[in-house]
Order: C-alpha cells, then sequence, then structure tokens
C-alpha cells in the first residue's frame, strides 16, 4: 500500500468547496432495502469500497462472499442470506474480520429459524448461511455491543411474514444508527415503533412501497475530516460541504454542536453546510464529550484537540476496540508519536498532554481508513507521512483528490 507525505501551509486562509460521497451508512441499508423489495432506485450512492462489497454480495445467490474488511456488509448480508430460502452461501472476509465477533447476531437469527454455521472459530465469521424461511417473530439480544446487529435484524424485518419485535437488553449503544435505520425503513413506508428498550417492525407488502426514488445523504463521517481541518485553519477560514441536511439521519450531524468548542460554526444552507472559524479556543479548558452515540468520529475530535493544544475526555468508545483495528490502542499509539501523553480505557481515550513535539510524525493506519483521514488534518501543524494510505478507499476514496485540490501539498 502507498505512503503519501502530507503538508499544507496552517498560516494559509481556507477558502473552498467539496461535495462529498454518499453516506456508506445510509447506501448499506438501503441496497439490502432494494434487494429485498426491488421496487425503487437509489441516488447518490457512496463509491466506498464498502459499497462496492455490498452490490457484489447481494449479486451472489450460492457460493462465497468475501466482503474483505467490511463489517457493516458482514453483518447486514448474514440476516440477508439468512431469509433467502434455497441460497447456500459462505460469507467470509479480511484476517481482521474474522476476529471480529458476530455471535450475538447469529444466535438472535438462529432462535428465529436461521440455519447458519461456524466455519472457523465459534463466535466468529467465515459464516456458512442456508438460505430459509424464519419461523419466529420475536427475539431478544444484548443492545450494548453493536448497534449493527440490530439494523441487521431491523433490515430483514419488513420481509418476514409477521414482521419482528426486538427487545434490546442494557444499555442500548449507538443509538443514532438505529434511528437512521428506522427513518429510512419508515421512509418506504414500514412501520416502525422503538421505545422502551423494544422494536417493533410490521411486514411490509411491495405493493405498499411509499416511494420508487430515494437519494442518499452524503457523509456526515467524511465531514468531520474538514471540521477539523478549518478547526486548525486560521481565522476566516471556511469551507462548504454537500450534500448535507439541518435535518440528517446521521448520528455524525452532532459534529455541528461539537465543533463549536474548536471555535468552528456550522451554517446549514440548501443542501449544503458553510464551516467557518471564527473564534480561537481556550486550550486550557479540556473538553469531555460522551460519544457513545457517534463513536466513528472520536479519532477526528482527538486529532483536532491535539492540534489546538488542548486535553479532552472522550468516553463512550467501547465500540472503538472491535472496529477495523482497535482505535483505541492504535490511537494511543500515535498521537503519542506526535508528543501527546495518552491514557485509555476500555471504553474511553484521555488526552492528558497535548502537546506537539516532533518536527514531522509517521503515521501508520492499522488497515483502518479512519486512521489516515483522521490524522490528515494536522498536517497543517507538522508535516506528515501517512502510511498505507489507499486504506482511505474504503469509505471515501476521492478523500486525498479533495485535499489536494483545497490546497493540501501530497506526494508519494
Amino acid at each position: 500500500m502507498q505512503a503519501l507525505r502530507i503538508y499544507k501551509d496552517q498560516y494559509q486562509n481556507l477558502t473552498d468547496s467539496v461535495r462529498l460521497t454518499g453516506s456508506k451508512s445510509e447506501s448499506n441499508r438501503l441496497l439490502i432495502l432494494q434487494a429485498l423489495f426491488d421496487q425503487f432506485s437509489i441516488d447518490n450512492l457512496s463509491n466506498a469500497d464498502d459499497v462496492q462489497v455490498m452490490k457484489k454480495g447481494l449479486q451472489t445467490k450460492s457460493g462465497t462472499v468475501d466482503i474483505h474488511h467490511a463489517g457493516t456488509a458482514m453483518r447486514f448480508l448474514t440476516a440477508y442470506f439468512a431469509t433467502q430460502e434455497g441460497s447456500k452461501v459462505e460469507l467470509t472476509g479480511s484476517s481482521r474480520m474474522k476476529e471480529r465477533p458476530i455471535e450475538i447476531l447469529v444466535n438472535a437469527l438462529r432462535y428465529l429459524g436461521a440455519k447458519i454455521e461456524y466455519l472457523e472459530n465459534e463466535g466468529f465469521p467465515p459464516l456458512h448461511i442456508q438460505g430459509s424461511q424464519l419461523s419466529q417473530h420475536k427475539v431478544s439480544l444484548p443492545a450494548d455491543i453493536s448497534s449493527q446487529y440490530i439494523s441487521a435484524l431491523m433490515l430483514i424485518a419488513p420481509s418476514l411474514p409477521k414482521g419482528l419485535e426486538i427487545d434490546l437488553i442494557g444499555k442500548v449503544t449507538s443509538v443514532p444508527y438505529i434511528q437512521m435505520t428506522q427513518g429510512l425503513l419508515q421512509s418506504l413506508g414500514a412501520e416502525v415503533s422503538f421505545s422502551n428498550n423494544r422494536i417493533r417492525v410490521e411486514p411490509l407488502d411491495v405493493d405498499d412501497l411509499s416511494l420508487e426514488q430515494i437519494a442518499v445523504e452524503s457523509d456526515w463521517s467524511a465531514a468531520s475530516y474538514y471540521y477539523s481541518i478549518v478547526a486548525l485553519s486560521p481565522l476566516g477560514s471556511s469551507i462548504e460541504l454537500s450534500v448535507l441536511k439541518e435535518s440528517s439521519l446521521q448520528g455524525d450531524r452532532v459534529l455541528a454542536t461539537i465543533y463549536e468548542s474548536f471555535g468552528v460554526r456550522t451554517e446549514f444552507l440548501k443542501d449544503k453546510v458553510r464551516l467557518e472559524k471564527i473564534n480561537t479556543v481556550d486550550a486550557s479548558n479540556p473538553l469531555t464529550l460522551d460519544l457513545a452515540n457517534a463513536p466513528d468520529i472520536a479519532q477526528t475530535i482527538a486529532v483536532t484537540a491535539l492540534g489546538l493544544g488542548m486535553c479532552c475526555d472522550l468516553c463512550g468508545l467501547h465500540t472503538l476496540p472491535i472496529k477495523e483495528t482497535d482505535r483505541l490502542n492504535a490511537m494511543k499509539i500515535e498521537l503519542e508519536k506526535c508528543g501527546a501523553k495518552v491514557r485509555i480505557t476500555a471504553d474511553s481515550l484521555h488526552l492528558e498532554q497535548a502537546v506537539i513535539s516532533c518536527r514531522e510524525a509517521e503515521i501508520d493506519t492499522y488497515q483502518d481508513h479512519r486512521m489516515a483521514m483522521a490524522f490528515a488534518p494536522l498536517a497543517l501543524r507538522i508535516p506528515l507521512r501517512i502510511n498505507q494510505a489507499d486504506v482511505v478507499s474504503k469509505s471515501y476514496p476521492d478523500f486525498w483528490k479533495d485535499l489536494k485540490r483545497i490546497g493540501f501539498e501530497i506526494s508519494t
């Protein structure tokens, strides 16, 4: 994989615009629903690797489906193939994917009547799935591990003869992602209720679909890197991002509020936002955030805080160790390369010393797209070398091209 050198003059004002790719989260949910109901088209679909893998997987009826690093595809396709009567699929992925647990989802699907077997290690991919008609319509599962398990069940629910009732045990994690799934189901015409740790999805007949076309909103997770860039830029710097909505279904829309603490104002315009650096920050006041509902932006926030010399305490991060890499441990290693002092627990990251003490830094990415993109804005402070830089294709293939267009110097 290619390494890139990145630098940008921190004193150069930023004024530009970027059109972001469609949301990977929305795209993959809609692709599952389109495969189940086949009555609507999708506009502004993400061009991310994870979405291409999902599209390819949905075209397979039997044989091996390799989803590589795509965790969302692994969870959603497990549920989807379990409902496809007559299909026989081996669902596999990268070496890291084989270390990411899936037992909670498999147990729930088996309870509903699914025929799923582990091919290597109990509780982990790869899986052998024989599609069948699911006989049960009620299930319970722990809700504090990954919301993708819950969304996977919700997505197949309207295609089941009696729909599905899901009882969630414990504190529900990443609630906005469940609400996103709920909102997309409702946009199709499905009846969905979510309250008191119980989700009820009614069956939906193809003839009752309420739309013929749906547009994917751009990715707020991708927007986070531009929030960081603006925060680390001079006063008056600004950038416009499209296509983003004030009424977004995406949990990472909370960026607009969080980055006020970094001096960035968000102005919502028609189908886009304008970010502007309007204030300097008081770096002596540590930032404390609970990111249980938006864990994907934790890396970006930690890097922004370091770039501004601001300590921070980020909690609610219990899902990060089972992502593409152990993101808490990876962040500690890479932030400390730059001079920071970092303490981590099982569900938190504490930036206890936010001082950049090196003249340049070499950042390892651990096959994790968000490690590459989260650290890139730090090139406004010191030159960076980003190893395995092409890993960004997992969610945002045009990332380096877009950064070069807005003034970053990027070379191999």
